[in-house]
């Protein structure tokens, strides 16, 4: 076993030393390769002649943007500095990269194959699944999300009401480890539904889980006191935890701690460290978490959102953070206008709400998780000023995630992860040209790009 055996504890002084020699060799070999590409990436870059956009502060046309070392250096209107190398990016708009604040990007592939699912675990409750564990870096919809513009990702897990804790991803690199940028990001919290199915039972798809609107109407409390009792085991279990390090009673004194992984993973949401993310639709959903939250003073952010527009006033008073995933959703009643969902984002900024668009998380969603800029353009059609759309692709997801001293604008000190595009990235017809993530640039080739040039270059008949 490693760390436990030392085979050289008997040998001759002249047999270690020639057992020695290839050792270090390949420590010296080992430490030559990992100082190369540090080496490499510590170049200094000028991009210079663009339009730079930085979300936190004014538009610079023409800008240029210093980077050292994968971090900004300088945003000004011209940079007078010795660097290694300059990319002219004249007639080329740069932005930030953009954030997708929730996802199943890495966890799913193709919806019909049982062996690419890994979106969800068994049980209700399982606090202790860590989502980012289980991404899979060579997914195709990965490169097909990151060639609209988008860097980085949060990937949450799903199933039962508490689902786990999610991560932050950036959309390149060959392991889950040096893809995760920040883990754990929340913990993930379904409300139950509220919702009555009213279908009869002779048309229930499975007539042994049917139940009458009056027994689901039933549940409903005890869905709520599931909850409520399984924060209370967390916090007795924090308590426990807490008196064994301060025992001084003889009789127990050593004895140990059992250590349940469940109730680690809560800690750090008991103690304020971490955030809930609830998932909610209905605004009697809402209501209830906005309730909960404040009940046991959880820092929450509210995903999904889709009837938050009904009641930003309240949402804002409380100064909970909305990732708004309904953009392009149809409204849900019958008296609502044709664009309440169009609208809703204008309606949270009149509010003061501090939100960001997505997609949300499953398996249609990952496919057309690159939409994301277009669901903050069609939002400005419908009365978002410009600038606020913007900063809901870029800024405002970075400070909902706790990551905008590092991402989301182009300041200094925050990481080089920008994209350039032929024109403002809010309008449909914009192209996004090159990408890069940490100052290193990264290919925009996907299946869709070689699909296109696969087709393109078919021989005529």
């Amino acid at each position: 076993m490693l760390g436990s055996n030392h085979p050289h504890a008997s040998t001759p002084s002249n047999a270690r030393r020639s057992t020695n020699t290839p050792a270090l060799s390949l420590a010296l070999f080992l430490a030559l390769a990992f100082l190369a590409p540090v080496c490499a990436h510590a170049e200094t870059i000028l991009f210079q002649d663009a339009t730079v956009h930085t979300v936190s502060g004014e538009t610079l046309a023409p800008g240029s943007v210093l980077v050292r070392d994968g971090k900004i250096i300088t945003v000004s209107r011209q940079v007078a500095a010795r660097v290694d190398r300059v990319e002219n990016l004249k007639g080329l708009h740069l932005f930030p990269g953009l954030i997708l604040p929730t996802s199943s990007l890495g966890l799913i592939e193709i919806a019909g194959v049982r062996s690419t699912l890994d979106v969800a675990e068994v049980g209700g409750y399982t606090p202790e699944v860590a989502a980012w564990q289980a991404v899979n870096p060579d997914s195709e919809l990965i490169p097909v999300t990151r060639a609209n513009g988008i860097t980085h990702a949060l990937v949450l897990p799903q199933g039962g009401t508490i689902s786990g804790s999610s991560g932050v991803i950036t959309l390149a690199g060959w392991t889950p480890e040096q893809m995760t940028i920040k883990r754990p990001a929340a913990m993930h919290l379904f409300w139950p539904s509220l919702a009555l199915d009213t279908t009869p039972r002779e048309l229930a798809h499975d007539k042994t889980k049917w139940k009458s609107p009056d027994d689901q109407a039933k549940d409903r409390p005890k869905k709520q006191k599931e909850l409520d009792d399984f924060i209370a085991e967390a916090r007795a279990y924090a308590q426990a935890k807490a008196a064994a390090k301060t025992n001084t009673n003889p009789a127990t004194t050593g004895a140990p701690f059992t250590i349940i992984p469940a109730w680690e993973a809560m800690l750090p949401v008991l103690n304020g460290q971490l955030p809930v993310m609830v998932h909610a639709e209905d605004v009697r959903q809402i209501k209830a978490a906005l309730r909960w939250a404040e009940t046991n003073q959880f820092k929450i952010i509210l995903a999904g959102a889709l009837d938050a527009w009904r009641i930003a006033d309240q949402i804002a008073k409380q100064r909970v953070p909305v990732i708004f995933e309904h953009t392009f959703t149809q409204p849900t009643r019958d008296t609502d206008p044709y664009d309440a969902q169009f609208r809703a984002a204008s309606l949270l900024h009149k509010a003061g709400v501090q939100f960001a668009f997505s997609e949300g998380p499953g398996a249609w969603p990952a496919t057309r998780a690159r939409n994301l800029p277009f669901a903050a353009a069609q939002a400005v059609a419908f009365g978002l000023p410009e600038a606020e759309a913007l900063r809901a692709i870029t800024l405002n997801p970075a400070r909902i995630l706790g990551l905008a001293d590092r991402l989301g604008s182009l300041e200094t000190g925050k990481d080089a992860t920008f994209i350039a595009t032929t024109g403002h990235i809010l309008d449909l017809r914009t192209q996004v040209k090159r990408l890069w993530i940490d100052g290193k640039e990264v290919t925009l080739e996907s299946r869709h790009t070689r699909l296109y040039d696969k087709y393109r270059n078919r021989p005529k008949p």
